[in-house]
């Protein structure tokens, strides 16, 4: 009996100091992931535009020297900087100081709702903190001292994830990190251009729809942005709160840059966001080539298209590229498309590109963009207005309203179009590319000499109208649909007959019934609905194998 007191001593001590050394061995690992997650500003010499305040002309409009910002009639938000990197930092900080810290609040809000365990948040934060440990070695020390200066004006109700500095950095990764740990590119964007005799002028018209989705609060404040730097061009840009990199935009050269994600295998660190290689071509290039050498010697961790368009050149075409690889894509057409899948020579034979273009929802939207080119003929500025705002599939075939498949889902941050000759810009105001297109002249803004009082700053001749789809029983379907979608995410109750008679040709609608139904327990009831859902246009083909799989779960539970 003694004997086996003994052993089970022994076993106890054993476990004991294995439970030790596992509890050691995760410290350790926290100790080491806090260490190598912290990232140390740039040493600034010159700190006296901290001391700089703000103006305030009214309650949405403020100037600090030359710069300024305000609340256009459309509600865009307007703001001019200009300096040297941290002093326009530190004022697009003073200037737009409530959208900062609102930005903020939304985008840890909604990663709330995405990931509810606190623990997992925590969790997280060290490994996204891990994966971008070198990330600020990869950023260019211009760009690092003006996120800086925008980190003054950051939320102090976040200190627990990181530095102000710290948070505002991993922020302009967030596109990266969202499609390369889960291949989401938050759903997919598309982008075109057309000129010479595909256009009604001849000259280069640009088009993109940008499907970046983290919540309908995140994009509710759109900063229509325009940047005289001290070095490089002056440019415009569409952008949020603390954002400073660059996902659509246009320079004083007529040069525009729109990015779409392409896939991308899990990387082992962080390199330069893509948002900031972008910034860094348009900052400094004037044509196709310019932004190519840009491109190929900033080393990335995840694959993009960026769409090129150029007055310099008159013609687009896109860079794409890869952790390792680079290439230039130019049809030697008069038009040119985008979607979330590589097609050059080069990168368009990759097994994950491949494997893009046989499960993803990218082939289908390229097909109906070409369809919809071919049926327009010559295009123009309303044309490519018109194609943005499409919802209909192949064929004109109804897929549901807010299907991946579209062009417009229904989702989408914002749309813009392009006339780089002119240096004329339209940008889509809420809600998503259905709102009126609000016009800017980059030629009046930049010959601007601060704002004196506050008045509209956009051309209001060249306004394209909201979609009329607003105003139809369809559009009050929608957003019935979209609010019993949010009910069920939040676990509440809801009528599921409502759901599909809502939005009845999408397939989603019906996937949404099914799960809801399954989790209650009813199999037979939500068989019937995943059934209706594989009679519908599924956008990819990993939703088609969640379907399939349920109805298969069902059938086992009878």
């Amino acid at each position: 009996m003694a004997k086996n007191k003994s052993i089970w001593r022994s076993i106890g001590k054993i476990l004991a100091y294995t439970a030790g050394f596992f509890v050691l061995l995760i410290l350790g690992l926290f100790i080491y992931l806090w260490i190598v997650a912290r990232m140390q500003p740039p040493d600034i010499a010159d700190k006296s535009a901290l001391q700089w305040q703000r103006k305030q002309l009214d309650s949405t409009a403020y100037t600090l020297g030359n710069s300024w910002f305000r609340k256009s009639r459309s509600g865009l938000y307007e703001m001019y900087v200009e300096g040297k990197p941290f002093e326009r930092g530190v004022v697009y900080g003073k200037l737009a100081e409530e959208l900062v810290q609102r930005q903020e609040d939304h985008f840890t809000e909604q990663i709330g709702k995405m990931i509810p365990s606190k623990t997992y948040q925590h969790f997280l934060k060290y490994l996204i903190g891990w994966f971008n440990r070198n990330m600020d070695r990869n950023v260019p020390e211009e760009y690092k001292e003006e996120i800086y200066g925008v980190s003054f004006a950051a939320s102090p109700n976040y200190g627990f994830i990181g530095t102000n500095y710290q948070r505002i950095m991993n922020y302009h990764a967030a596109h990266d990190i969202g499609h390369a740990l889960q291949n989401l590119a938050l759903v997919g964007c598309t982008s075109f251009g057309t000129w010479n005799g595909r256009s009604e002028d001849s000259s280069l018209i640009i088009g993109r729809n940008f499907d970046f989705y983290v919540g309908d609060k995140f994009a509710e404040d759109k900063i229509v942005a325009f940047y005289r730097p001290d070095k490089g061009h002056p440019f415009m840009m569409i952008t949020w709160g603390g954002f400073t990199g660059v996902v659509s935009g246009m320079n004083m050269q007529g040069l525009t840059v729109t990015i779409n994600a392409a896939k991308s295998e899990i990387p082992s660190g962080s390199a330069t966001p893509v948002s900031l290689v972008a910034r860094e071509i348009l900052q400094y290039a004037g044509n196709i080539q310019e932004a190519y050498a840009i491109a190929a010697k900033r080393k990335m961790f995840v694959s993009e298209s960026f769409l090129i368009g150029s007055a310099a050149d008159n013609r687009a075409a896109i860079i794409e590229k890869t952790p390792d690889s680079i290439a230039l894509y130019d049809p030697r057409g008069n038009e040119i498309s985008c979607a979330n899948h590589f097609q050059s020579q080069q990168l368009g034979a990759s097994q994950a590109n491949r494997e893009q273009l046989a499960g993803s929802a990218s082939p289908y939207r390229y097909e109906r963009l070409q369809q919809l080119l071919e049926r327009n003929g010559k295009n123009s500025v309303a044309k490519t207005i018109a194609i943005l705002r499409d919802q209909r599939g192949l064929n004109d075939a109804d897929i549901g309203m807010g299907n991946e498949k579209a062009l417009n889902q229904l989702i989408a941050h914002h749309a813009i179009v392009f006339k780089p000759k002119e240096k004329i810009v339209w940008v889509s105001a809420a809600p998503w590319q259905l709102g009126e297109f609000v016009s800017y002249d980059l030629n009046k803004v930049f010959a601007m000499k601060g704002l004196a009082s506050d008045h509209e700053i956009c051309d209001s001749s060249l306004i394209v109208p909201k979609d009329s789809f607003l105003l139809t029983d369809n559009y009050r379907k929608f957003m019935d649909f979209r609010r019993l979608k949010q009910a069920v995410m939040d676990g509440e109750e809801i009528d599921v007959q409502q759901i599909t008679a809502d939005n009845p040709a999408y397939y989603h609608a019906w996937v949404i019934a099914g799960d809801y139904l399954f989790k209650r327990k009813q199999f037979a009831e939500a068989k019937k609905y995943y059934q209706q859902a594989l009679t519908r246009e599924i956008a990819t083909v990993p939703e088609k194998e969640h379907i399939l799989r349920q109805i298969e779960k069902c059938d086992k539970q009878k």
